[in-house]
């Protein structure tokens, strides 16, 4: 059975147009002045994220062994060589972390899932929704997150972002934004997970090109073919490449490892960043480069053990994210050979079930929490519900949670049921100290 709630969200999705986009990078200096002598204290589980320092290197900057920094500390930790942005500009650290000060920071929470329920599909922003959730509550989170200025997804949802950017994710006007946004995600994500959970995040890397941004590949493709005929001003968005402070016209801009850095920066492990090698892709139109046939799945963890089975590579079907045979050998390395997705009920990025499923194989036992905050079409909910897993995804889109809840509603005990018992078999043997593998 599956439930559904509405998170509060910023903006009206519904009538609000797409904008082009243009990297214009914005100019912008920390006004030491501000808050220059305030004696507010701030946390340092709040300031270490927003300035992208470990704590133990804080409290050497600082000289201190406290949990509570100054204004003027912030200032001098921002001044550092070390300093990184995660999901702020360094212009506007202070003022965020002293807004935050004054906020309540209790914000409560909620079990993931009610008691018994195995699946839960909520309606709304997943920034928003993520600080609901009772912290460690999600053993494994798997998703494919929007890409920066790649696609025009249906319900496309404008968010009020901590950097003060207002946009829907992926339509951000800088990859620096969207870099922000996705730490801004991590950042939230994090309390939630397990302290020995894992995170999957699947990632494509983009080009600072002058291009239309499409509905889907298919759309792309017709596109190269010739078969459409709309002008540049027809498209209901455009991405232009001038303005940006670095990134020239035609220049990848290398997303998937800056976010692994800023990752890192919050207090997660990068315990591998997966190439994901896709037999057969769009083909481009370029003649100066070579094509792209891979994207990215970073693997993060709060721990530097996280739960991890290798084995389930071996024991899983194919089709459940086990080895493919044809192209893989019994080693698993951080080149994933798995068939692209066919984009089923015309979801514009969709990953295939062996992707998720393996994820979730590798790093969660039967009955543990996996979580999808961009649900889609809901391939990580059917996968977590054949592997006998409890599920949750967030989309702020209706139609992607109606085709999401038909998807996992078909995955019934007589289609996993002998596969399932058997993990549970594998579960209950590791509970009494037996070795069954």
């Amino acid at each position: 059975m599956t439930h559904r709630k509405t998170a509060n969200s910023a903006g009206d999705t519904s009538s609000r147009p797409l904008p082009d986009i243009k990297p214009q990078t914005p100019i912008a200096t920390l006004d030491r002045s501000k808050h220059r002598g305030s004696a507010q204290l701030l946390r340092l589980e709040q300031v270490a994220p927003a300035v992208g320092m470990s704590v133990s290197f804080i409290r050497k900057v600082l000289g201190t062994s406290g949990n509570q920094v100054t204004p003027d500390q912030v200032i001098t930790l921002l001044d550092q060589d070390a300093f990184g942005e995660t999901y702020l500009r360094r212009s506007q650290v202070l003022d965020h972390l002293m807004a935050a000060a004054e906020r309540d920071s209790e914000t409560g929470g909620e079990a993931a899932l009610p008691a018994g329920d195995p699946v839960q599909l909520l309606l709304g922003d997943a920034q928003a929704m993520l600080g609901t959730f009772r912290p460690g509550s999600i053993d494994c989170v798997v998703t494919s997150t929007p890409y920066w200025g790649m696609r025009v997804y249906k319900s496309s949802h404008f968010v009020e972002w901590a950097d003060g950017e207002v946009c829907p994710y992926g339509h951000e006007q800088t990859p620096e934004g969207f870099l922000r946004h996705t730490a801004q995600l991590l950042a939230a994500l994090k309390p939630a997970v397990a302290a020995d959970g894992s995170v999957w995040w699947n990632v494509m890397d983009s080009y600072n090109t002058r291009t239309q941004i499409r509905g889907n590949a298919a759309e792309a493709l017709r596109a190269m073919q010739g078969l459409d005929q709309r002008a540049w001003a027809d498209h209901e968005s455009r991405r232009y490449s001038a303005g940006h402070v670095y990134a020239k016209d035609g220049e990848q801009v290398l997303i998937p490892g800056r976010i692994a850095e800023r990752a890192s920066r919050l207090g997660y492990y990068v315990k591998s960043v997966i190439t994901w090698a896709k037999p057969y892709t769009t083909p481009e139109p370029q003649k100066s480069r070579v094509s792209r046939s891979l994207e990215y799945v970073l693997h993060l963890s709060k721990q530097r053990t996280p739960k991890f089975n290798r084995e389930a590579y071996r024991q899983l079907p194919p089709s459940l994210g086990g080895r493919n045979t044809l192209l893989e050998t019994d080693k698993l390395s951080d080149v994933w050979h798995l068939a692209t997705s066919s984009g089923i009920g015309g979801h514009g990025a969709q990953f295939p079930l062996s992707l998720p499923a393996r994820c979730i194989g590798l790093s969660t036992n039967v009955g543990d929490v996996v979580l999808d905050p961009f649900v889609g079409s809901g391939n990580t909910g059917v996968a977590a519900r054949s592997l006998g897993r409890k599920f949750v995804g967030i989309d702020v889109s209706p139609e992607y949670l109606t085709q999401a809840e038909e998807s996992i509603g078909m995955v019934g005990e007589s289609a996993f049921g002998s596969f399932e018992r058997e993990q549970v078999k594998l579960v209950q043997a590791e509970q009494h100290g037996t070795n069954v593998l």
